[in-house]
């Protein structure tokens, strides 16, 4: 049975939310990110993207190629509720669906046609999407995931589009091939040098030359080119979860050397985290005395995979945790309610020097281990731990 795979995206997400809550914005250049003139353009509209303004751009460029732009910060918290009121739309409609990101949604619907039909299906599912959450909404359809996702980028704003079995090559050829997804600026730089600007000329480049040039990256390239793509759609759940735990040797009541093990901790899974292009939106901290009780505290928190933002988080439940001043026998640090994504910083917040800083010291950990480069608090745990300031 040939696969019908649909891939949905809200379109412009984090400026959709703010029109809701604001109608004056519709129509208009908007900004979301960081406010300050080190800010970094997290999402920007159709609008803003035709004076050249991009995600990931610093603002004070953004701004002054869009001087009429109106600039928000942004509410990481109401965009995740929003998230989740389209992901329970999604949850009703289609038996198996997987959460992409924060906005981005795959479907299998193979078989589905026998019932309603997987076009129309789709489309009662985008509809009903627009109508229950006002929130614009884009799809595309074919028989896999590759296609779909970038059929749904030739179908925005707001649209829709099929590609009909056995057209997908025909489909990829004449695009660009920054159109084909995972295709940084590096590799497009590379291709274009070789002469390679359209997945036509891409899709018929022997495999030996692309493995030759790009390692065995190459060889996805040229399947890429050529349609090919057999990757599920894994169910999504939010209830996986990553974390680590800490028992003593000796039972201790040494805060500051707690502390320093909690930091490590978090730091060792907000890597885990960016490293598997996952982001959490629940954090757990968890002690147990020397009698063996144990005891948990949580918090919902927007969805993030920074080290200093969980780093906050985790040392404010431990405060509100540890009340007893008994000898502690264990203490533990989880994430859940993973979802993928990469939002490696706070956009609204983190300037580009610290979101560079982010990436060079994961380049490191990647390369060197993860134990290479850790904060100094970890490294002296006896010492005085002076609160964390908003920076590495």
């Amino acid at each position: 049975m040939n696969r019908s795979i649909l891939h949905l995206d809200l379109d412009s997400f984090f400026v959709s939310v703010e029109r809701l809550q604001n109608t004056e914005l519709v129509g208009k250049p908007v900004l979301i990110g960081g406010l300050s003139e080190r800010g970094v353009v997290a999402s920007c509209s159709y609008e803003a993207r035709q004076f050249g303004v991009h995600a990931a751009m610093p603002m004070k460029l953004a701004k002054h190629l869009c001087p009429e732009a109106t600039v928000i910060k942004g509410d990481m918290d109401n965009y995740s509720k929003y998230s989740k009121q389209v992901t329970e739309v999604v949850h009703e409609q289609v038996p198996l669906y997987e959460k992409a990101s924060i906005d981005e949604f795959y479907a299998d619907l193979t078989g589905m046609d026998r019932f309603f039909g997987c076009y129309q299906l789709s489309k009662a599912l985008r509809q009903k999407i627009i109508k229950e959450t006002g929130l614009p909404v884009s799809f595309g359809l074919s028989v896999n995931k590759l296609v779909s996702k970038v059929s749904t980028n030739e179908a925005k704003p707001n649209g829709e589009r099929q590609i009909d079995e056995g057209m997908e090559k025909q489909f990829l050829a004449p695009l660009s091939i920054s159109k084909i997804p995972m295709i940084g600026k590096k590799t497009y730089q590379k291709l274009c040098y070789m002469g390679v600007r359209k997945v036509e000329i891409l899709s018929q480049i022997p495999t030996e030359l692309l493995e030759r040039e790009f390692g065995k990256y190459g060889i996805g390239l040229w399947k890429k080119a050529n349609a090919i793509d057999n990757s599920p759609v894994v169910p999504y759940t939010e209830k996986k979860s990553i974390s680590t735990e800490r028992t003593f040797s000796v039972d201790t009541t040494n805060v500051a050397q707690l502390n320093a093990i909690l930091v490590g901790m978090t730091e060792k899974l907000a890597y885990d985290l960016r490293k598997s292009r996952k982001l959490t939106a629940c954090v757990t901290v968890k002690i147990r005395y020397s009698d063996f009780n144990t005891f948990s505290q949580q918090q919902q928190i927007s969805y993030t995979n920074t080290d200093h933002a969980l780093i906050n988080i985790v040392q404010e439940l431990f405060k509100k945790l540890y009340n007893r001043r008994l000898l502690i026998r264990l203490v533990g640090v989880k994430f859940s309610h993973l979802v993928p994504g990469s939002y490696q910083t706070n956009l609204f917040e983190d300037s580009d020097k610290l979101i560079s800083l982010y990436q060079a010291i994961d380049i490191l950990k990647n390369r060197y281990g993860n134990q290479i480069i850790s904060r100094a608090v970890t490294l002296n745990p006896k010492g005085h731990v002076p609160k964390l300031p908003h920076i590495l």
